[in-house]
């Protein structure tokens, strides 16, 4: 199963490109916005759209590490790098810019959902602080529920759950390791 994204609103339409041959042109309307548009199956494309969805996490890991978002209803794999600061995570949505958009079609996960703070303490080692930010669902982490004034340090492979998307860290290396 392959997704497209609608030029206009960017909503995603999933099909099944194994039923298509090389150089075939599809068309597609929007089920949001009625938009109506094209494309054309193509070997590159193809490969491309392979090459997207399943991403090298190391080939995406940085300095200041990665997440990996897997989004639950599609089974869809992203991989997002982290920069030092304040790394707002949240739904992908025209004409909002945020550090780490993540492309999903999950509506309970808020345009601006949860703030990872992301710093080196004084030996060098990178520093990941997690908290919700006055989000509808709530941040999840390991399963527990997030208070609107928790600031909790996480690390390498721990379990975020935005909406019913799930969210894993993959922190840089640390100097003391």
């Amino acid at each position: 199963m392959k997704r497209v994204r609608c030029p206009k609103c960017d909503h995603y339409i999933i099909f099944d490109e194994k039923k298509y041959t090389e150089g075939q042109s599809l068309i597609f309307v929007c089920d949001e916005c009625k938009k109506q548009f094209s494309i054309r199956i193509g070997k590159s494309k193809l490969n491309e759209l392979q090459k997207n969805e399943n991403p090298d996490e190391q080939e995406n890991k940085d300095n200041f590490g990665s997440i990996v978002v897997i989004e639950n209803a599609f089974a869809y794999k992203q991989v997002l790098p982290l920069k030092e600061g304040d790394n707002i995570i949240g739904r992908r949505s025209k004409g909002m810019d945020i550090e780490v958009p993540i492309e999903t079609n999950d509506r309970n996960m808020d345009r601006r959902h949860c703030v990872l703070n992301v710093k080196r303490d004084k030996q060098g080692n990178v520093i990941y602080t997690l908290r919700d930010n006055n989000s509808l669902c709530g941040t999840f982490l390991m399963n527990e529920l997030l208070g609107d004034h928790d600031r909790v340090r996480i690390e390498d492979g721990a379990i975020l759950t935005l909406g019913a998307t799930t969210v894993i860290l993959r922190a840089a290396e640390n100097k003391d390791a």
